[in-house]
């Protein structure tokens, strides 16, 4: 079963919705409604993809880095977002900390208010 705050494998669709590689994704949220729809965002060791003061980054330092199932230094790109039915999630790494999870919506959530 599938929970808020665990990585994930996913094949993340290229932007120009080309399948993608699977890839680790960390689940963010359930989808309220009849579904079983999550929303998801990309997981990558690409480092140099990162977008400063954004994006959250997780290294072998970290405490939860273990418990994430991850094998390098990741950066969770925050602006790269899916939403999946729970079935196409191919596998389970592993947790990030819940606190972690928590500073990741608030940046997702003040940058979708900025706009406003």
């Amino acid at each position: 079963m599938v929970a808020e705050g665990q990585v994930v494998l996913f094949r993340f669709p290229q932007t120009d919705q080309t399948e993608g590689t699977l890839r680790p994704a960390l689940v963010l949220r359930q989808l309220p409604g009849q579904f079983d729809d999550w929303l998801i965002c990309m997981i990558s060791s690409q480092m140099h993809h990162q977008i400063p003061d954004f994006d959250d980054v997780i290294t072998p330092r970290d405490f939860d880095f273990e418990k994430s199932g991850l094998k390098l230094a990741s950066v969770i790109r925050i602006g790269r977002r899916s939403v999946v039915e729970n079935d196409i999630l191919l596998g389970r790494l592993g947790v990030i900390d819940r606190q972690r999870l928590i500073n990741i919506r608030q940046k997702l959530s003040s940058w979708l208010l900025q706009g406003t």
